[in-house]
């Protein structure tokens, strides 16, 4: 009979050991992983984005608020406002920098840290020779990520711009010089305009400020059609951009797809959300232990075009089939 009760007296300190653990563990404060979140533009411009990342990363299995912690900061597009910006999230101790902006954003997060991993989000700049990577392949250092790159997708902007409405021949080309994507607006755009046989306005805007001055000038010349650039500058005014647009009946093109929704005829740019994914997976190996220094940077493998025939319809245009056939996605 003794031997029963010690047999079940073991059983129950058994059980009572094992309740014990679950209980310190189920105690045990889960591990938060800590996000720097950089962008170059505001919080409103940049919500996509950030929904997106955060969405992408729950997908992996990191819930804000739970484990894991991301600390925002926009620069409003104030370029002057880098260095001071990715000082603070460096100063916040995060793990990761993710960084929506470009080569000065890279430049002042780089020289902020030479340690924290930053991830880029669809830069539009070649890193390697913006002296970022030391290669796509390897970058070596603590920067990686998604570029944009391909300074030949303007020129593709331009050929689905005319091919949609190919009435059009001479095209204002709105863009912030002081982007570094304005190389572009220089170098490609003018030999893909040539094969096309149209004639390029180039319209420079510097701040929100020169809009008013800078469509007073661009009506003018007489577009009859206009190419809007990326960038910290356009990237809050799109409103008024397509407004004016709207207003002037001339078919747009950008590389923004909100641009679109917020009343431009069409974009064609990198998927977003594949890129968002990708970025996720990023962020999920370093925190598993890679080196953003291993991690080869990528270029996007996914675009969209998307079409507003609401627009259309109010400037008067009619896309063609071949274009319309083509598109990922048509606001109606």
């Amino acid at each position: 009979m003794s031997e029963k009760f010690a047999l079940r007296d073991a059983l129950w300190l058994t059980i009572l050991l094992l309740i014990g653990v679950h209980v310190a563990e189920a105690q045990q404060p889960k591990k938060v992983s800590r996000l720097g979140y950089l962008s170059n533009t505001d919080a409103a411009s940049d919500s996509a984005r950030a929904e997106g990342i955060r969405l992408a990363l729950r997908e992996r299995g990191y819930i804000e608020g739970q484990n894991i912690a991301i600390e925002y900061r926009y620069a409003e597009g104030k370029r002057d406002r880098a260095p001071e910006l990715a000082a603070e999230l460096v100063r916040l101790k995060v793990h990761i920098i993710v960084l929506a902006g470009g080569e000065t954003w890279i430049q002042a997060a780089k020289n902020a840290t030479k340690t924290i991993p930053i991830v880029m989000v669809s830069i539009g700049i070649d890193p390697v020779k913006a002296g970022v990577v030391k290669s796509l392949a390897r970058p070596g250092g603590n920067v990686t990520g998604i570029t944009a790159l391909g300074r030949e997708r303007g020129g593709k902007r331009l050929e689905l711009l005319k091919e949609a409405v190919p009435k059009i021949s001479r095209v204002a080309v709105l863009y912030d010089p002081a982007n570094p994507s304005s190389v572009e607006v220089k170098e490609n755009l003018p030999i893909a305009a040539r094969a096309l046989k149209l004639t390029i306005l180039p319209s420079e805007a510097r701040a929100a400020d020169d809009f008013e001055k800078v469509f007073a000038a661009m009506s003018k010349e007489r577009p009859d059609g206009l190419v809007v650039t990326g960038g910290t500058v356009m990237r809050p005014n799109r409103k008024r951009i397509a407004g004016f647009a709207l207003k002037s009946r001339l078919p747009s093109v950008s590389s923004s797809e909100e641009f679109v929704d917020a009343g431009g005829l069409m974009s064609y740019a990198a998927d977003d959300a594949d890129n968002y994914r990708r970025v996720a997976i990023y962020v999920d190996k370093i925190l598993k232990g890679a080196k953003p220094g291993d991690l080869p940077v990528e270029q996007p493998t996914k675009f969209e075009l998307v079409i507003n025939l609401k627009t259309a319809q109010q400037i008067g245009v009619t896309i063609t089939q071949k274009v319309l056939a083509r598109a990922d996605r048509v606001i109606r």
